[in-house]
């Protein structure tokens, strides 16, 4: 198994009956390998805070607050900026063999696990990635207008090559 870029193994049992809060922080590295990963000129800060309960023998409950200073690329200018990522999240560590096929809209999103362990830096890169916007656009960025007249007619510009020639 290849270890993902933020990888923060926790046993399972280490939650306990009485739960566990936890907040990890990624090293330079972790930010450069991950912004590799996730396609980012740079992700400068990555912080995620969680409080984890039991359900069951099997299963955690997770609740998250990820905070993230990362560089984006404007879809509209293609210039990098810098944009602040701020998420509230809740998903379910599930053990890998338990996880539902299909998927439930209004359940937490699960999270599969093996061997005991779940993977709190794994389960924030996932919350990074769900919560960047995929067409970020740097503040004031415009689409160019539309000339009126080929709005209108789209195809006034090949009568317009036409008649050059």
């Amino acid at each position: 198994m290849i270890q993902p870029e933020l990888h923060r193994p926790l046993p399972f049992d280490r939650v306990g009956p009485n739960g566990l809060d936890i907040a990890i922080t990624a090293t330079p590295a972790e930010c450069a390998a991950l912004a590799q990963r996730m396609n980012l000129p740079a992700i400068k800060h990555l912080t995620c805070s969680f409080h984890l309960t039991q359900l069951g023998l099997r299963r955690v409950q997770a609740r998250g607050q990820l905070k993230a200073e990362v560089t984006q690329t404007c879809v509209v200018t293609l210039e990098d900026f810098d944009a602040t990522v701020e998420e509230t999240f809740a998903i379910r560590f599930v053990p890998e063999d338990e996880i539902k096929e299909e998927l439930d809209l209004e359940d937490d999103d699960e999270v599969p696990f093996d061997n005991g362990v779940v993977d709190l830096g794994e389960a924030a890169a996932e919350q990074l990635g769900l919560a960047l916007d995929p067409y970020p656009r740097m503040p004031g960025a415009e689409l160019p207008a539309l000339d009126e007249e080929e709005e209108d007619n789209p195809f006034e510009a090949l009568n317009r090559l036409r008649r050059m020639n």
